[in-house]
């Protein structure tokens, strides 16, 4: 299946799951605080098991090589990506966390799948991890409005102590002790089950906070195209450039790239909600950007296999 293919296949998926939950909330069988339940258990589950589950490979010395190397072109990637957004979008937080984080796991993990192999999507294990303990921390402290003044162990605790962090631990200890390949029946079917329920819930929830709100203005805002333009173009193009210049496989450079030019993630959504910001507006971006990427995705992944050899 191609990359437009794909896109467009993972689109009509997110789209069904959102009309659901949209459905949902104007029929009043899931309220607002119903969704904000829900999105506490994607973020105290769900991630978690999904960052667990990501580690379950056979391990080899070969591959703790690749997992290196790959931790650091999510991290310089990552970096990047923050370090942009929060140039342009100093005091907007909900913009500054929705172009800083992609939607790696739902339209990133697929597309790598189809384009580079089942074998490459350990490639993008980090970036995954990463990102999701970046909008746990960094992210978190956006939408809450706090400043750099914690203390040394404060910060070292916010650090350790949360669900994406405790799930990439359980998840490593797992692969550096060969665990990976030869979980228990019973431990991975439960496992992929919980790891399962990210999508549907997640566009669930969007399509509750969109459900009291006049749709039109998702294509009617031009601050939302702006915010698009910024997560789906010009951090992608300016990673392009970076990774050209990394001695590291070509590959595996494309497929950690897909993952960064993915459109802005859902969790954005989540997280505002969790922390009483304007959710309804963040879901806003997460659909513009997720429509928008039907074109931009084909379009960054033809320049990186131009550039990237």
């Amino acid at each position: 299946m191609s990359i437009v293919s794909l896109t467009v296949n993972q689109l009509l998926i997110m789209a069904i799951y959102m009309i659901i939950g949209y459905v949902l909330r104007r029929l009043n069988i899931l309220t607002r605080a119903g969704s904000k339940d829900l999105a506490g258990m994607l973020v105290k589950l769900v991630i978690p098991a999904i960052l667990i589950n990501s580690f379950c490979e056979a391990y080899s010395p070969q591959r703790l090589v690749q997992l290196g190397q790959s931790t650091i072109i999510a991290a310089l990637l990552l970096g990047l990506s923050i370090l942009i957004s929060r140039l342009i979008y100093k005091d907007k937080p909900l913009e500054n966390f929705g172009a800083s984080f992609s939607n790696a796991g739902f339209m990133g993990i697929p597309l790598v799948r189809a384009v580079f192999g089942a074998e490459a999507v350990f490639y993008i294990v980090p970036f995954v991890a990463l990102l999701n303990v970046l909008q746990w921390t960094y992210g978190c402290d956006l939408l809450k409005g706090e400043k750099s003044g914690k203390t040394g162990a404060a910060l070292i605790r916010q650090l350790l102590w949360n669900p994406p962090v405790v799930g990439i631990g359980i998840g490593v200890l797992i692969f550096l002790t060969g665990m990976g390949e030869s979980l228990p029946s019973l431990a991975a079917t439960t496992l992929s089950g919980i790891c399962a329920l990210n999508t549907p819930l997640a566009m669930m929830v969007l399509g509750v906070y969109l459900a009291d709100e006049k749709l039109l203005t998702v294509f009617t805002t031009p601050s939302l195209y702006v915010v698009s333009f910024i997560r789906l173009l010009l951090i992608p193009l300016i990673s392009v450039v970076l990774l050209r210049f990394l001695p590291f496989p070509a590959d595996m450079g494309q497929a950690i790239l897909l993952c960064a030019a993915a459109p802005v993630g859902a969790n954005v959504a989540v997280y505002a909600q969790l922390y009483g910001k304007d959710y309804a507006h963040a879901s806003k971006i997460v659909v513009l950007s997720t429509i928008l990427s039907l074109l931009s995705l084909p379009l960054i992944a033809a320049v990186a296999a131009l550039v990237l050899k």
